[in-house]
């Protein structure tokens, strides 16, 4: 296992609390692999004997019929009597009431809890209904572009970052593609399974949706459209023009199902002189570059749109949240705040032209505060300063840890 301390120390530092730690993302994120660390370093660190400590996998075959009662009956049955008992337990939205059985344990027993999930009804209502105030949430993404260099250093020699950012936003970021050595067409393959596991199983089982072709149509017109504004009216019209009619309401319902399986972010608009948040033409992001590749082939066209989306995750990883901005006709692609910080962030493949540089950095002397304000290249001349504003290569932003 390779260590990731990006998540594994902010969880710990809730160890021996009250609070339920969830964890959710989409799937194959490496929330699985996480628990394992956690629990190995309790027994190393902490000398936590390991019958204190009990896990369990949900989402396997032995639990597809198990009731929340039964559910209930089997961890009460694990528990260390005496002492505290450390339960792990993984994709836990496959059994139904699961928040009210890990209620109780939390309420009524010597116990530490760890969930995780890969659909945010994890994070729906229920869990407000009966662990209000009692848990702490993560979410887990896909590798770091830092985590993505750490993995393939454990197999062979990194080329320079710059050279290495290509690859990473070629072949994404899913741990399990960053093992050993593999080819692209292999990379791809993963991705696809992890894919089609999530569309079926999250969101194709789990609603009964019978018209799988359409679901799959809505897919693609978001991955094709990575990093452009649309609405649920914009794809609606596009089937419609190529003969393939579905209502607004259907796509908007497929769209939400896509967020709830973490596959699609979306990302709302923010004008930035209203100071309010605009409800129409939000831009999707993938919960990973790779997605759009492996199932819509890979197009060196779309380098530009895949980098814009490896910074907004970059962004969520560190938890910032995260809007499009709009200051009069123009756009800002990122106004990202995080308690009492905010940075803003353009993203560009290369600046061609004197024209296009100044449209670039215009956009961003207009906001009239002190926030940093950077724009993130992939051309060589990518540093410097300009008027207050940090030119840097998207690789050199992506290993920085000045935001």
């Amino acid at each position: 296992m390779i260590y990731r301390p990006l998540y594994v120390d902010k969880i710990m530092a809730y160890t021996d609390t009250p609070f339920v730690k969830i964890l959710t993302g989409v799937r194959r994120c490496g929330k699985s692999t996480i628990l394992k660390m956690i629990m190995e370093k309790l027994q190393k660190e902490r000398n936590i004997p390991e019958d204190q400590i009990v896990s369990y996998r949900f989402d396997s075959m032995e639990y597809e019929d198990m009731t929340a009662k039964e559910m209930y009956a089997e961890l009460k049955g694990r528990l260390y009597q005496g002492k505290k008992t450390y339960f792990f337990l993984d994709e836990m939205q496959e059994i139904k009431g699961w928040e009210k059985v890990v209620n109780s344990l939390a309420s009524d027993f010597d116990v530490d809890l760890y969930v995780t999930g890969s659909n945010s009804r994890m994070m729906s209502s229920e869990i407000s209904t009966y662990l209000t105030g009692r848990y702490v949430a993560f979410h887990i993404y896909t590798l770091s572009f830092s985590e993505y260099l750490t993995f393939k250093s454990q197999y062979t020699s990194l080329e320079d970052h710059k050279s290495e950012l290509a690859n990473y936003i070629r072949l994404g970021g899913f741990p399990a593609t960053h093992l050993q050595a593999y080819s692209q067409d292999e990379v791809y393959t993963i991705v696809r399974d992890i894919y089609n596991s999530t569309i079926f199983s999250d969101i194709v089982k789990r609603n009964q949706i019978r018209k799988i072709d359409q679901l799959e149509r809505v897919v693609k017109y978001t991955f094709n459209n990575v990093g452009n504004t649309f609405s649920a009216k914009s794809i609606s019209d596009y089937l419609k023009a190529e003969r393939r009619a579905l209502d607004n309401e259907t796509v908007y319902n497929y769209l939400e199902k896509l967020e709830k399986a973490y596959l699609l972010h979306r990302c709302s608009r923010y004008d930035l002189q209203g100071k309010e948040i605009l409800k129409t033409q939000e831009k999707f992001y993938l919960a990973d570059t790779s997605l759009r590749y492996s199932v819509l082939g890979y197009n060196p066209d779309t380098v530009a749109a895949a980098l814009e989306n490896v910074v907004y995750l970059e962004l969520c990883r560190r938890g910032y949240k995260v809007h499009i901005g709009k200051i009069g006709d123009a756009e800002i692609d990122f106004v990202a705040e995080r308690l009492n910080d905010k940075i803003y962030v353009q993203v560009t493949q290369r600046i061609a032209s004197e024209k296009t540089e100044k449209r670039e950095y215009d956009r961003l002397l207009e906001i009239r505060d002190n926030y940093p304000k950077y724009v993130l290249r992939t051309d060589e001349l990518a540093s410097g300063n300009y008027e207050g504003i940090k030119t840097m290569h998207v690789a050199d932003f992506l290993l920085s840890e000045d935001f």
